[in-house]
């Protein structure tokens, strides 16, 4: 009989790309999937931890969870994502129902669920699969993790440090996208711009783009985050130059204060931050730039906020 699954997924970009790999995965060894998790053999759940409420509804989930395999003891469940760590200890305690607990990317231990694979899921099995898409953008994660270790953020220690993908992986994947009828993809990594250079060459972002503008088919290119420290003028000059690559910048700031910046060890002063902005207009001055703030951040003074609002308003 073919094994059916159902896969919630709660979080960023980066969760949803990881869903629907694994989702590919299932896909390619003929399983199907089902909208309830009281209908399938094997239950995911991808989680976030980077805010509370997608951890509240995780464990809100699991609680229903847990009363369906209470009437289906061989219901196989499985919790990936930034919600697990290295030790895992404490989940397997509050949690004793669920069968794999998984970190970001690791689908090997979900996989060994599946009763009788129909293919071996070593060497190229991973590499080669890629997500079905059902519309014609898509999301293609080119650098995984982060080394910035900001105070308040949990991601260098769930997706591990910063690990690109080879070049020809990902123009292959963005060929088969576009062939199956995508024409727009978001490149994705916690810190888009670190692409590449932990890889031979050390290829950058702006090389990956001029690659995947080959691809005939394929009409825009979106990236993100970015990171001010990454964004080299190489990588600026190739956003500006290629007609396919979208002049939208998602560039947090987190705080205007220095003082706050320094604390969260963002690794930039507020006129560091100003001087890339400044970058970015100079080569595009119609470019659509977004960030992002954190208030009421620990020790945060009312100074410290009108600096970030006066920011703002700048």
């Amino acid at each position: 009989m073919t094994e059916r699954y159902f896969l919630w997924t709660v979080g960023c970009q980066m969760n949803v790309a990881d869903s629907e790999k694994l989702a590919a995965g299932f896909t390619r060894l003929g399983m199907e999937p089902v909208p309830e998790a009281a209908n399938a053999d094997i239950v995911v759940i991808n989680t976030c931890s980077v805010r509370q409420h997608a951890e509240d509804r995780a464990y809100s989930l699991l609680g229903r969870v847990r009363l369906v395999k209470e009437e289906r003891p061989d219901l196989k469940v499985a919790v990936m994502g930034c919600m697990v760590g290295l030790r895992t200890t404490d989940l397997e305690k509050r949690f004793p129902f669920v069968d794999v607990f998984a970190r970001p990317q690791q689908f090997e231990p979900i996989m060994a669920l599946v009763e009788e694979p129909a293919e071996d899921l070593g060497g190229e099995f991973w590499p080669s699969t890629f997500a079905v898409p059902d519309g014609p953008t898509a999301y293609v994660p080119v650098v995984h993790g982060c080394d910035k270790f900001c105070t308040y953020c949990i991601v260098p220690y769930r997706r591990g440090r910063e690990r690109s993908r080879p070049v020809d992986e990902i123009v292959r994947e963005v060929a088969y996208l576009a062939a199956n009828d995508v024409r727009e993809v978001t490149l994705l990594g916690q810190t888009v711009e670190a692409y590449g250079h932990d890889l031979d060459g050390a290829p950058d972002l702006g090389d990956l783009m001029r690659e995947l503008s080959a691809i005939e088919r394929l009409a825009r290119i979106r990236f993100l985050t970015s990171y001010p420290k990454d964004m080299t003028p190489r990588i600026l000059e190739a956003v500006a130059e290629l007609p396919k690559v979208m002049e939208c910048f998602s560039l947090p700031v987190q705080a205007g204060s220095d003082a706050v910046l320094d604390s969260m060890r963002r690794g930039y002063t507020k006129a560091e931050y100003l001087e890339k902005v400044a970058e970015v207009r100079a080569l595009m001055p119609d470019a659509g730039i977004t960030t992002d703030v954190i208030v009421g951040y620990p020790g945060a003074t009312e100074a410290d906020f009108e600096e970030t609002l006066e920011l703002l308003e700048d």
